[in-house]
């Protein structure tokens, strides 16, 4: 069994608690991403995962061995986890050949040479590193120094990945290239696998469930299209999306939200509430018209920043400012009248207060 189990982890650094009583099961075979911006803990998690940091309390079970236990006294040191690591940092040896790099873990685990010479080949090929072997890392580029550092983990085959952003100095090209090549290698190696990032496309694109942490507690956890789609609070829905989700406040009245400039529908569990509320539409969600439609928003457009497929446009009615992204490279003045309504299936709503939806709880 490849299970990762952590229960009830704590850590701190002096009076600052950083993992704030954790729980997290990774299933055999997983994918998991850990989501969140910097300092919410998402890589003293790993970390500690890897034997790397030890935790104020809790346990921690790789398959069936306990590696961490507190209560217990059981620390098992990061060489005797079975795990693969790939951190922020190269920890590249200076001194070793790229070849030397990538399979000094295998000579020591005493494999024969030719299975070395085919895993160096196949671990080179797949980072588009062919013909670097004999190099030093002091004569690659730091991105080429991070591909060094995935081959090291695609020879190494374990059954355990833990990744810390690992795709953080690459180009965008090379990046997008690389994620393919992750996601192959955990299907291949049918790994368990946890992987930090503060970059939400890895997250979406790499991953069978996400968890969302943010001062050291999980904020959500789901799949991809969960946390997009269904963001448990204000915090995941603003974090989650580039562009970012569109947030109007306003008064329920009348069966509706009144935003001043914006008036939104509310379904029915919701329209006799009143008081405030807060509700969020991602920018693609939006129904757009050129021309002008009965009980349609008319906005001006402000700012189009076309990316090539897409193109994001900002926009206003009244003082109220919002993002809509269109399919295709769009070409429009400033100025230019566009009418806007708001799909009732694609709303999420949320608590002032609390912050959590009100909609999807």
């Amino acid at each position: 069994m490849k299970q990762i189990k952590l229960s009830g982890i704590v850590k701190s650094y002096g009076k600052e608690v950083v993992v704030k009583n954790l729980d997290l099961t990774v299933e055999p075979g997983e994918f998991l991403t850990i989501l969140g911006p910097s300092g919410c803990g998402k890589t003293t998690t790993l970390r500690m995962i890897a034997g790397l940091e030890e935790p104020d309390e809790g346990l921690i079970e790789l398959g069936d061995r306990t590696v961490f236990s507190r209560n217990e006294g059981i620390i098992l040191p990061p060489e005797m986890r079975g795990l693969g690591l790939i951190f922020q940092s190269y920890a590249l040896w200076p001194h070793m050949t790229v070849a030397k790099n990538i399979t000094l873990a295998l000579k020591e685990q005493r494999l024969s040479k030719s299975d070395i010479e085919a895993r160096l080949a196949n671990a080179l090929k797949l980072v588009q590193l062919e013909g670097y072997a004999k190099r030093y890392p002091s004569e690659l580029s730091g991105g080429q120094q991070q591909r060094v550092a995935v081959a090291r983990l695609i020879a190494l085959r374990p059954s355990f990945l833990l990744m810390d952003e690992p795709l953080s100095n690459l180009d965008a090209k090379l990046r997008t290239e690389m994620r393919a090549s992750l996601k192959r290698l955990h299907r291949d190696l049918e790994a368990t696998t946890v992987y930090v990032t503060h970059d939400q496309i890895e997250a979406l694109t790499l991953s069978d469930r996400v968890i969302i942490m943010n001062e050291g507690r999980i904020m959500q956890e789901g799949t991809p299209f969960e946390i997009y789609h269904h963001p448990a609070n204000l915090f995941v829905a603003e974090f989650i999306g580039d562009p970012g989700i569109n947030l109007f406040t306003g008064i329920v009245s009348d069966g509706a939200l009144d935003c001043g400039d914006v008036t939104i529908p509310l379904p029915e569990a919701l329209a006799k509430r009143g008081g405030k509320l807060v509700a969020a539409i991602r920018p693609e969600k939006l129904l757009v018209s050129n021309e002008a439609k009965s009980g349609w928003v008319e906005v001006k457009t402000e700012i189009l920043q076309p990316t090539g497929a897409d193109t994001i446009l900002q926009v206003k009615a009244g003082e109220t400012t919002m993002t809509l992204l269109q399919s295709g490279f769009i070409t429009l003045a400033e100025g230019t009248s566009l009418w806007i309504d708001f799909d009732p299936e694609a709303l999420s709503f949320f608590d002032p207060e609390t912050q959590e939806n009100l909609r999807d709880g």
